[in-house]
């Protein structure tokens, strides 16, 4: 083999070596986040976010998962929806990875688009329910800690009731946030599919919105962010990280699995945890 040669096969091999890495070397992302409205019983709160699992398993069984998870200590855990692909259902793999996540904090899900699109989806919030997990479908629910309280919300992706590539989804969530946030006072928690409607969040005055769907713009570069993303296109501005708008904000997850383009670059599988804090006025 001339030199040449020698070099571009080990060139390959390096390079395929990385891409596989990088798809299945999970990172755990810690954030902090601030507000003076948080009640103080809340201080210190730790939330783990699970988005966009598209049935991957990070380990046998997605036991480097759960083990990170384990090991963030949360208090909850969040599932922000497309913990199943449409195009290759595996309902058993999600079920019993809630299962074990169920072991190991209180676990709250809302369905992300690819749930939206699967007849068989009583059967997977079935499994979900039946597994200790919370179904949060346009619905609220109360967190208690240290004497205080917090709201926690969900919604359903608008791919339920819109067209996922023409619908007008923004009349869907906000008919679903003007329902779910009459009559609901203090810290606001929404769990939310799609980060690409934050200025709607920031209407309904939600404090804390977690996110996923944009794949942390699959392809990522330094200096430049993703590059693509669902229902926001080439350079997505949400598609990763926390977004701070007055005393709103919002975490986008790259989530952990692949869809239609079956390969992540430069975006390791991500698996978030959010620590609350009390800030001062």
């Amino acid at each position: 083999m001339s030199r040449k040669k020698f070099l571009l096969s080990t060139a390959g091999v390096i390079l395929t070596g990385w891409l596989l890495w990088g798809n299945s070397a999970l990172e755990t992302t810690e954030y902090s986040v601030s507000s003076c409205r948080m009640p103080e019983g809340f201080e210190g709160f730790r939330i783990a976010q699970i988005s966009d699992l598209h049935n991957a398993s990070l380990g046998n069984g997605n036991e480097k998962l759960l083990a990170a998870l384990k090991e963030a200590k949360p208090d909850i855990i969040v599932l922000t929806g497309d913990l199943i692909d449409c195009r290759k259902l595996k309902m058993d793999v999600a079920v019993r990875f809630a299962e074990q996540a169920a072991k190991i904090a209180p676990c709250y899900y809302v369905p992300g688009n690819h749930e939206a699109r699967i007849e068989e989806l009583p059967k997977l919030l079935k499994g979900l329910t039946e597994a200790g997990v919370t179904v949060l479908r346009n619905e609220k629910c109360m967190l208690y800690r240290g004497g205080d309280i917090l709201t926690l919300m969900g919604i359903d992706d608008p791919s339920f009731v819109a067209d996922y590539m023409t619908g007008d989804n923004e009349p869907v969530i906000r008919a679903a946030l003007q329902a779910l946030t009459e009559e609901t006072d203090g810290y606001r928690i929404l769990l939310s599919h799609r980060p690409e409607w934050f200025s709607v969040y920031r209407d309904f005055d939600i404090d804390l919105t977690f996110s996923g769907h944009a794949h942390g713009g699959q392809f990522r570069f330094p200096f430049v962010g993703g590059l693509i993303a669902p229902n926001q296109g080439f350079f997505p501005e949400y598609d990763a990280g926390v977004f701070t708008d007055g005393e709103c904000s919002m975490v986008v997850s790259r989530g952990l699995g692949a869809s239609i383009i079956p390969l992540r670059i430069g975006n390791r599988p991500e698996l978030v945890v959010a620590e609350l804090h009390r800030q001062e006025a």
